[in-house]
């Protein structure tokens, strides 16, 4: 009898992870989430999401200033560090990006790890200053559609669809975090 050999499924990723997990802890159901392709992004999202670079720098060159961290919820598990915070502009307050991160807290040193688990500031902006040598790797574009909570933090007074990416950080070859960035409307 011969044997039929199965082929290995593609490693199937959850678009949202980590902010699923954060919201379901907290009780609440996520927004909904489709894949995209960057073609399928419109302007602005598409200058603000499709890059390699750091999502604070870019967002704070693009609102011409610099960007505050302000948690939402925090947790640890094991030796990874998560958080939900929400990204606002500095100088009025206004949302631009709401992201969730699950950081292995033992891939940075003493400084930086207390850096980020203060919650004060933009975890690109510590690893930036700390010139802590790591990458990131787009692993999914996103189309959102935001539950009320995420409305609520993004000052929306109906859903709208909503752009964002998640993110793997990558040290020495090795995977030490997981990110999921949301922009809220951009006009500009």
């Amino acid at each position: 009898m011969a044997k039929t050999l199965r082929k290995p499924q593609p490693r199937v990723i959850n678009p949202l992870y980590p902010l699923d997990l954060v919201y379901r802890r907290a009780g609440i159901e996520p927004p909904k989430v489709k894949v995209v392709q960057p073609s399928d992004i419109p302007l602005p999202y598409q200058s603000l999401l499709v890059h390699d670079t750091d999502m604070t720098l870019t967002l704070e060159r693009h609102f011409g200033g610099q960007v505050t961290l302000r948690p939402l919820s925090t947790f640890t598990s094991g030796s990874s560090y998560f958080r939900r915070v929400l990204l606002v502009q500095e100088y009025a307050g206004q949302p631009v990006e709401m992201g969730a991160i699950r950081i292995k807290l033992d891939a940075f040193s003493n400084t930086l790890r207390r850096k980020i688990l203060r919650n004060e500031i933009p975890l690109g902006r510590i690893l930036r200053d700390g010139r802590f040598n790591y990458s990131s790797r787009v692993k999914a574009y996103l189309e959102v559609i935001p539950n009320s909570e995420m409305m609520g933090v993004f000052w929306m007074r109906e859903p709208r669809v909503l752009y964002g990416r998640r993110t793997e950080v990558i040290r020495n070859g090795s995977k030490i975090g997981d990110i999921v960035e949301v922009l809220p409307l951009v006009i500009r």
